[in-house]
């Protein structure tokens, strides 16, 4: 069983990263690739599933992430892909909050996630996120990206999406649209690596 893999992010995809470790590439699915900085070594926590036909790495920013990520695998109904569609949608803060408040409605926001499940994941977790660090005084509410208008440069559009799907604000990510705007075209990946570099 991997507890995480420090190694170099050779490449990101919409909806994972690969770790190169003593020149083998894991695969690992993310909630957010592009919160991982491309050709850099980074420590990244993963998760392992074993299914009959498949094995898959989930992978996590910090230990806490993957932490409240176990956590919802042990919710009845949900499955590592609901897990991980949930903590790439909302923020950590939010999502313990919103499970300590029985807040129904803020749970059903996210992909999969009906009005049983929503119930589910309360009655099972509600009383066990004691040990998680998120501050249950931060903004609750889910966290999704509107469409930003660059419709003639489709990777920069798809790199101010990742940023508002990370948390930024829409006006921090306004500001800096239209400094990438300036930039040498570039993929998506290169666009949100330097756009986080300015929201620092």
């Amino acid at each position: 069983m991997y507890e995480y893999l420090n190694g170099v992010i050779t490449d990101i995809a919409p909806n994972y990263i690969v770790v190169e470790v003593g020149g083998v590439g894991y695969r690992v699915l993310v909630a957010n690739p592009y919160a991982f900085p491309l050709n850099e070594l980074e420590r990244v926590y993963v998760e392992q599933i074993i299914r009959e036909n498949e094995q898959s790495l989930y992978g996590f920013i910090t230990a806490d992430e993957k932490l409240l990520f176990q956590k919802l695998l042990n919710v009845s109904g949900i499955g590592p892909k609901s897990a991980l569609a949930i903590l790439a949608n909302a923020d950590h803060s939010g999502l313990v909050s919103a499970i300590a408040n029985n807040d129904v409605n803020f749970l059903i926001k996210f992909p999969g996630i009906g009005k049983k499940t929503a119930q589910q994941i309360i009655l099972d977790l509600q009383n066990k996120l004691g040990d998680l660090p998120f501050n249950n005084d931060a903004d609750l509410g889910l966290i999704l990206p509107t469409q930003p208008a660059n419709d003639d440069n489709p990777e920069l559009t798809d790199a101010l999406l990742a940023l508002e799907a990370l948390g930024y604000a829409k006006k921090d990510v306004n500001k800096v649209e239209k400094a990438l705007a300036k930039e040498a075209p570039m993929d998506t990946a290169a666009y949100v690596s330097a756009g986080l570099k300015l929201l620092q």
